[in-house]
């Protein structure tokens, strides 16, 4: 595994419970060490042959889930905590100066409980980059927050980490926050980086039936080759070279990767496919469709679409839509 991340960048981690997002973050702030390999940062050797540097000499800034706030000490002397070292002077400047940047500032003689806890992780925030670290490591700092302070909150911390100019690596299980936080994702399955790219590359150009089912919310239907084409029980479908993997190309059966949104509902009277539940989700529907064999395929709608449940419908799909892999477990 080689990830390589420049200065003011954002990398996020995404990955199921178990992946190891969580173990390579703690690698790099060297909690763990790896059984080899090496860690560099900024440039310098921080793990490797023979080298180990401890977590505090790393310069690295750290935000995990919990805020880990001291209860007893004010905002101002929260993010000061790690400016001992530095002047009076200079520490009560630079605190200012991270309060202005997460927008709490008149804040700092309050003390941890009186504030939300959307603004107590940016103060956890404030606090990491307060000693102006070469890294910011981030272990699902949104995950304790309710949906809608984090739907903000995640704007905010990347306009925070931009607007300082400082590289982070994010680890997060959601999908859609990494998607938005990040710019590039690693997205990891059972230790191993499977994909690196940007949020448009890994959501557009899956290279992998992992990454494709994770990442994007898809429908996979079994396909079979037919000369040039590939038959599913939809109706045939040219898949393009490109949207295809080597391994599915060398094979006469796979699965057809069609995203919700890629599809197109066309209202018929001679289709066997049937509407069986529709879901209003704010900003669009979303149908859910059964087959003749009992299957199911989902599609997502603007709300000028709206069509009663029962109707029957046929399926129109772009042919540079569609990606091919082959069917799990071959190789």
């Amino acid at each position: 595994m080689t990830l390589q991340l420049h200065k003011g960048d954002i990398l996020g981690l995404l990955g199921p419970s178990g992946c190891g997002k969580t173990t390579l973050l703690r690698i790099i702030a060297g909690f763990e060490q790896p059984g080899d390999g090496k860690v560099e940062i900024s440039n310098r050797l921080v793990y490797g042959p023979s080298v180990f540097i401890p977590p505090e000499q790393r310069g690295l800034g750290i935000v995990f889930q919990e805020y880990a706030l001291f209860p007893h000490l004010t905002i101002a002397e929260n993010v000061a905590f790690g400016l001992k070292k530095q002047p009076k002077n200079m520490a009560k400047i630079r605190v200012n100066e991270v309060l202005t940047l997460v927008e709490l500032k008149g804040f700092e003689k309050r003390y941890p409980h009186e504030l939300s806890g959307g603004q107590q992780q940016r103060v956890a925030l404030a606090r990491a980059l307060a000693p102006q670290p070469k890294l910011m490591l981030l272990d699902e700092p949104l995950s304790h927050l309710d949906i809608q302070v984090r739907l903000q909150l995640r704007e905010e911390i990347r306009d925070i980490l931009k607007g300082a100019g400082i590289s982070a690596v994010f680890v997060t299980h959601d999908q859609e926050e990494a998607l938005v936080i990040s710019d590039f994702v690693g997205v990891m399955h059972k230790g191993h980086l499977e994909q690196l790219g940007t949020p448009e590359e890994i959501y557009n150009h899956p290279i992998s039936r992992f990454v494709a089912g994770f990442v994007t919310q898809a429908n996979f239907l079994p396909a079979y080759r037919q000369g040039n084409m590939w038959s599913t029980e939809f109706g045939c479908f040219e898949c393009n070279k490109k949207n295809t993997s080597v391994e599915a190309d060398i094979h006469d059966s796979g699965e057809i990767m069609i995203r919700q949104e890629d599809i197109i509902l066309e209202p018929t009277n001679n289709s066997e496919i049937v509407i069986r539940t529709r879901r209003f989700l704010g900003r669009e529907y979303q149908y859910c469709l059964q087959t003749p064999s009992g299957n199911e395929l989902h599609v997502r709608t603007m709300l000028n679409t709206l069509l009663p449940i029962g109707t029957r419908v046929n399926l129109l799909i772009s042919g540079n839509k569609i990606r091919l892999f082959p069917v799990v477990g071959t190789t």
